[in-house]
Formats: structure tokens, C-alpha cells, sequence
């Protein structure tokens, strides 16, 4: 690393905005001098997942360069132009740049290496290359050949794919989960991440981050959760979430059978080789647990037959398509089964786009629609 990019007078005590600053400065290196207090301000304002993104897409961006032959700092509009064909799939300049590319992203994914890109740009005081028109032009191009549509994450309703809330669970859904769930502290511990992300439709961010003093018990057994911030609440206003009473005993059968007095409520629980339960950890759960947990009990209720006669392609399907935000896009689509309107689920689980909300409810709304409704009413004739 050059000598300039490790000299960052008056910064604060934080390594995480330090290396961003240091990005930066490589990024520029050979120019004007950066301003690196503006940079550790930007920085500041982010959170975590940002904050390691911007270091991903950027490290990316330079690979680009460097295949190419560049300086980031000399790179122009075609060269960014270039990057976006490449990552679109659409060929690249010499073999070094095809490795730098790798494979295929989708649209919204270059969309974001764009903004990254161009922040940085604006942050070490250089001409963003990003913002020639061909390379929105090119980015609309990959737009329109590969559609903006996201594959949307497996959706884990209470009770399932089910048309009436009334109807015995089917399929994977919290219900089933949590009867896969074992009887010791693995279980405990599931049972109440379960109940805690159905109830609230937090994100992973959110879920990890959730403190013993967090959580308080109403007088009639329900309780609420506070949330300090998220995603969509960078300013720390803070929010609350209902807990139903379900899961508060969920939470105490937990914080009572691993002895949790204070600290972080949702722990890593560590096993031995064969799988037995050796001991309850001090920190809180990494944010990329949440998605394993959930695949590990959807093999565990096939594994109980509770999912049903369905195929080993079913089941790998299941356990591709789950993620961490499964149980929210499952929250989502309930409520629209239970009739909510859209403001009321956007206020009960912190979303600030509509459109989101919609798009997870577009699936329900097609099986439930005028079109489901009319082919039912002639399907004896």
C-alpha cells in the first residue's frame, strides 16, 4: 500500500471508517489530495453492511483498472461503460478483464457497484467516471435484455401456502418449524428467533441486534420490542414492535434454560461433533446464521415428515429459495390473506416503500384474484 494511504491525521479511533478512508485515498492516489474528514464523515453515517459493501464494489472496480491497465484515477466514462457490458455479460476487453468481471450480475446489483463507485469518486474529489451517459445508457440496455424482476426469497407464512388462515399448517412455514425444532437449548434458542421474526418482521441486521433490555412484558402476557434502529432508520429514533404472548414464553423458556440475565438475547449455541449441545455462547448470533437456521429446520421437519410428500427436488428447492428475509416476505403476504391494509403493514413492520410491500404480496394476489376467482366458480362445468 503507498505511503500516503496509511497517513490519516485526526481520525477517529475506528478501523472500519479508517480502511474506508484508506480505500479512498488509493483510489486516488497520484492526485489532488483527499479531504480524508469528509470521508470518515460519510462513512460514519453508514451502517456496517454499507459499509463493507462500498469496500467490495470498489475493490472490484479496481480489479477492473488494473486489468485494463488503468490507474482509477485516469479511468473515463468508456471504461465504466466497458464494466457494465462486462458484468452484464456482454463480453470484456482481454482475458484479464473477463476474470475481473466474473460472472453475470443482475441489474440492481450493477445499479449498486454504480453508486458505490461514483461516492467514491465524489469523495476523493475526482471526475466520476460513472456519470457519462453511455454508461446509463449501456446499464438501461442490460435493464431491458435481462428484466428488472428479483427472484423474491421463499416466502414463510405461519401457517403456509394455505387460502384460509384457518387451515392446518402445509408446507414449509414457523408453524412446522417450530415443531421441527429439538428439545434442548438449539431448540429453545430457534423457538424463540422464530416467534421473534414472525411476530415483528425484523430484518437479520435487527434480529442479531436484539438486547435482553429490549424486550418488555405488557400486563395481559404480550410484550413489545424496542428496536433502536435499522435499515430504514439510520437516525436512531427508534421503533417498537409487538410480541405476542406465544412467543414472550418462548423468550423466557430460553433466557431461563441458558441462564441469560443481560446481554444479547439471540446467541450462537455451540455443538459438538455430533450435533449434542456443548455450550450457550456470550455474543449475539452473526447476521448470516439467520438464513442457515432457517435451512437446517426446514431439513429437519422433512426429515420428521412434517413437510408433506414432496420431492428431493422440492425440498432443494425450499432450501435454495429460503433466506433471512423469508419469514418477512411471509409476515407480508399474511397479512394481505388477513386483510390488512397496506399503510397498517407498512407502519406494524418499519417499511418505507410501498412497492416492496406489494411485490410481496403480488403472488397471493394472483391466486386470490378476479382471475382465481372466475376459473373457480367454472371448474365443475
Amino acid at each position: 500500500m503507498p505511503e500516503n494511504a496509511l497517513v490519516m491525521p485526526d481520525l477517529p479511533d475506528d478501523s472500519s471508517v479508517r480502511d474506508l478512508v484508506a480505500e479512498v485515498r488509493l483510489l486516488a492516489v497520484g492526485t489532488a489530495a483527499i479531504d480524508p474528514a469528509l470521508v470518515a464523515a460519510a462513512a460514519r453515517g453508514w451502517s456496517a453492511n454499507t459499509q463493507r459493501a462500498f469496500r467490495s464494489d470498489l475493490a472490484l472496480w479496481g480489479r477492473w483498472c488494473r486489468a485494463l491497465g488503468l490507474r482509477p484515477a485516469d479511468a473515463d466514462g468508456a471504461t465504466a461503460a466497458a464494466w457494465v457490458r462486462a458484468l452484464g455479460g456482454e463480453g470484456a476487453p482481454n482475458k484479464a478483464a473477463r476474470a475481473a468481471a466474473g460472472k453475470p450480475r443482475k441489474p440492481a446489483t450493477i445499479a449498486r457497484y454504480l453508486v458505490h463507485v461514483a461516492t467514491a469518486y465524489r469523495l476523493g474529489g475526482l471526475s466520476d467516471p460513472t456519470a457519462a451517459p453511455l454508461v446509463r445508457l449501456e446499464l438501461k440496455a442490460i435493464r431491458k435484455r435481462l428484466g428488472v424482476r428479483q427472484r423474491q426469497a421463499l416466502a414463510l407464512r405461519y401457517k403456509g401456502e394455505v387460502a384460509d388462515l384457518a387451515e392446518p399448517p402445509k408446507g414449509p412455514c414457523v408453524a412446522t418449524l417450530l415443531k421441527a425444532t429439538r428439545r434442548d437449548w438449539l431448540g429453545l434458542r430457534d423457538r424463540a428467533l422464530l416467534g421473534i421474526a414472525y411476530d415483528t418482521g425484523c430484518r437479520r441486521s435487527e434480529l442479531v441486534a436484539i438486547r435482553v433490555e429490549h424486550v418488555s412484558i405488557e400486563a395481559d402476557g404480550s410484550g413489545l420490542l424496542e428496536i433502536p434502529n435499522s435499515k430504514t432508520d439510520r437516525e436512531g429514533e427508534g421503533d417498537l414492535a409487538y410480541l405476542s404472548s406465544r412467543t414472550m414464553e418462548a423468550i423466557r423458556a430460553w433466557r431461563k434454560g441458558a441462564e441469560i440475565r443481560s446481554g444479547a438475547l439471540l446467541r450462537r449455541v455451540e455443538c459438538h461433533a455430533d450435533g449434542s449441545v456443548r455450550q450457550v455462547g456470550e455474543g449475539a448470533l452473526h447476521a448470516n446464521s439467520i438464513s442457515l437456521i432457517y435451512r437446517r429446520l426446514i431439513r429437519a421437519a422433512h426429515e420428521k415428515k412434517l413437510l408433506g410428500p414432496i420431492s428431493e427436488a422440492e425440498l432443494a428447492r425450499y432450501l435454495r429459495e429460503v433466506t433471512s428475509h423469508s419469514v418477512r416476505v411471509g409476515v407480508a403476504q399474511d397479512n394481505f390473506a388477513a386483510g390488512e391494509s397496506l399503510p397498517a403493514i407498512m407502519q406494524a413492520y418499519r417499511w418505507r416503500d410501498a412497492r416492496t410491500v406489494m411485490r410481496y404480496g403480488a403472488r397471493l394476489a394472483a391466486r386470490s384474484g378476479a382471475s382465481a376467482r372466475l376459473a373457480e366458480r367454472f371448474s365443475d362445468t
